[in-house]
Parts: structure tokens; sequence; C-alpha cells
């Protein structure tokens, strides 16, 4: 049972009314196994050779598409050209490392910008045209990211990876730890619209999301939801795990999902499973890493307008990390990002139910035993990530959209001789 703890208000205004629309537009699938009264699913079947791994990684970082990144990489179905809201091909501009700004990424900016699936209206999303300059038209090149195209090289890119909802951060991070997100589809915001420092159980009172149930009605309601996560499975299981993230107080917290899980966020395993996120280097390079890992960051997670290269150099730290570090062999790393940020991919998401897919978003599968220059066109969403854990550890699905996840065990090869790590270097930033 999905519970929220706050009374539900009625909102008004403009976004509504395409909320609405998009809403009776499908149908809900994905509110969760046994919700409606039928048993739970069974947990999936074994998959040969998954037992080499030992440790998975979830590293999510911030807004930007497939396209954004990987639309020049060859071999994989990106785009160089994108259609605005008249209809015109635009070439997509080189993207600088600092935005001058942030784009529109909300539900709303999502369903605009995806225009039923034309893909062609980016531009309107908030700040999508300033002063004719078109920021959600523009892409990176191996120049810009060289070290995420040689993980990209060696090991696993996918480009059918899409985010779990049609929207912003808030929802789409509950989607990592519970495949659900208990129908909220906004981040949290305070009546005058400004950002709250914290999202979920430790915000102020008087902030809110909005919440979107499976008869179409919309809500503001406190962002402390209370629903079963995977941390919660795995802890059932006996099986070990950490969310890495940034502390109360630092940047990032916001992105402290589990902040916003309440028997989580008011009980024990607060204190003693979410921990700093400065503390997954030092875990991996001393063999400590649990079974499963969270990692988010505050300002190197790439959300516009912080520097791309400081996000990149970031990340090659945490990944040297393991790889130099004595759990190589037995882990899976899935590097991702949360949701579209506002800018452009040419791919219509699939619609699985009223609250998503949202559109693609990079996605790197890093181990001894990924497909060595694999390009996965399979699709894949975060709910995929715990439908791995959950055939990897034998535990039952949460919800109905992991139950039929895709579980990406086929950019494996458990039969390869192991991947050698690949250690590199950090960049000097521009």
């Amino acid at each position: 049972m999905i519970m929220l703890t706050a009374i539900s208000r009625p909102i008004s205004g403009w976004p509504v009314i395409i909320l609405l629309i998009w809403a009776v537009l499908v149908c809900c699938q994905g509110c969760g196994g046994g919700a409606n009264g039928n048993p739970p699913p069974p947990p999936p079947p074994p998959v040969t050779g998954l037992n080499k791994i030992d440790h998975i990684v979830f590293i999510i970082k911030e807004n930007r598409t497939f396209d954004t990144y990987f639309g020049t990489f060859p071999g994989a179905d990106g785009a160089t050209t994108g259609v605005n809201s008249t209809g015109q091909v635009i070439p997509l501009g080189r993207a600088p490392d600092k935005t001058p700004y942030d784009l529109g990424h909300g539900f709303t900016d999502a369903v605009t910008a995806i225009n039923g699936g034309k893909m062609n209206q980016f531009d309107l999303v908030k700040n999508g045209n300033v002063n004719g300059y078109l920021l959600p038209y523009t892409q990176m090149t191996e120049t810009d990211i060289p070290n995420y195209f040689t993980y990209a090289k060696k090991f696993v890119l996918a480009d059918r990876m899409f985010s779990s909802l049609t929207g912003p951060s808030f929802p789409n991070h509950l989607y990592t730890v519970a495949a659900t997100s208990g129908g909220v589809i906004s981040n949290p915001h305070r009546p005058d619209g400004t950002v709250d420092k914290a999202w979920g159980c430790d915000s102020d009172s008087t902030t809110t999301v909005r919440v979107l149930d499976s008869q179409g009605h919309l809500s503001l309601q406190y962002p402390c939801v209370d629903f079963q996560t995977l941390a919660d499975s795995l802890e059932s299981a006996g099986v070990s795990w950490k969310y890495y993230a940034p502390p109360q107080g630092q940047p990032g917290y916001v992105w402290s999902t589990l902040d916003a899980i309440r028997h989580i966020r008011l009980g024990p395993l607060w204190q003693s499973k979410v921990v700093s996120d400065t503390l997954f280097v030092q875990d991996a390079q001393s063999g400590n890493l649990p079974a499963v890992s969270w990692l988010v960051s505050g300002p190197t997670s790439e959300h516009p307008p912080d520097s791309t290269c400081l996000g990149e150099n970031w990340t090659v730290q945490q990944l040297n990390a393991v790889m130099n570090g004595p759990l190589w062999n037995s882990t899976a790393i899935f590097l991702t990002w949360d949701d579209f940020g506002g800018f452009y991919d040419h791919v219509a998401p699939p619609t699985l139910d009223q609250y998503g897919l949202g559109p693609r978003v990079p996605l790197l599968i890093i181990s001894p035993y990924a497909k060595s220059g694999f390009i996965s066109h399979t699709q894949y969403e975060f709910s995929s990530f715990l439908a791995l854990v959950e055939t990897r550890f034998k535990l039952k699905p949460l919800t109905e959209r992991d139950s039929k996840a895709n579980p990406m065990v086929d950019s494996f090869n458990f039969d390869q001789n192991p991947l050698p790590a690949l250690t590199l270097s950090q960049r000097t930033c521009p």
C-alpha cells in the first residue's frame, strides 16, 4: 500500500489541463504488484553465470539525454539534428561545458517536448528558446566527454535506456529504489515556487509535490512517502547494501532519495546504511563495498549549469577506485542519468502507463563480464536495475514495472574471459 503523509489539496492552472489530457491517454499499469488484490509476482528465474557478480553499483547522475551525450557515437541510434516546434530541422550545436542556465524538465515540459511521440517541441520547454539560443538542441562529442566515450567503446553502451517517468529528478530517483514513484510526478517546491534544500521527510513543512493517481486526479502532498523499496527487500534477505549520497546540508542532498521514504528516514537504517558519497572511493579501494550500492553526488552530478568535465572527472575517480580495488572481478557498474533535463532526443519513449516512460538517457554498463564494445538496443528503464538485483539475489519484484522490466543480462557474457580494469586519467577542465 502506498501512503503519503499529508492531506491532498486540489491544484489549478494550465499545467493541470496538460497533465489530465496526458493521464486519460493511457491507463495505469505499473501501480505495484499485489495492489489490486492479486498475489505478487514470483521471483525472476535464475540466469546462468550471474552469480559471478557479487557487487552491483548504480551511479545516478543528472539531466542529460542520449543524443546530448552519445548522439555522435558510431553505431548507436543517435541524432545530430533535431526538429523544433515549427517543423524546422536544426543541426545540434556544440553543448557548453557549463550551461548558462537550467532547462525546464518537469512533467509538463516533458509532455510538451515529446508531443505525442513527434519529439519536436523541445524549444517550448522553459528556457528552450532564449533570444533565439536553442540550448536543448546542443550536444557533446567525443572531444568533450572522451572518458565516457572510452567506457562506451570498451564496455556496453545502451541506446534504448529510458527514464522511468515523463518528468524530473525526484520521481525518477524514486524509481531507482522502488520501481515506482507512488504517483509523484514533480520535484518538491514551496508555495512560492522556490526549491527546498531537502527533498523528502526533511523538507520544509510547506513543501509539496504533485501526485497523479490512477484515476488521473492531481493533488499536492508532502514529499514524505511510504512504500517498500529494494533496500527493504535486500535487508529482509540479509543482502548487504548502502546508499552513498551527500549528507544533509550539502549540495546534492536532494538526490539522497531514501530521505523521502518515511520508514527508512525515521528508522535505524538511515544511520547505518545511508552514508556520505565521499566514502565510496574508500570502500571500493579497501574491498568493503556492499552487495548493492547506490551512488549520487552534488556539484559533480552534471546537473545544468554545472560542469560536465568536472562531473566526468568525478565519475572516473569512482570507477578507478573500483577497478583498482580488490572487487573489480566480481562487480557490475551501471552509470546512468536520471532524466532528460530538457535536452533533445529523437526517439519517442514507449508508453508503459500514465507515468512513463520518459525520454532516453545514457547508460553505460561497466563490468569484467560486460560485452566489450557492445551497443545494446534492448529497452531498459530504471526498474531494470531492480530487476537485475532481484534476479541475482532471488528477490520478489516490488511492482509491475520491475516484474516486467528487462534485467539487462543480455549485455553480459559470463563465459568470456573477464575484461581487465581500465584506469583512466582525469582531465583538465575548461
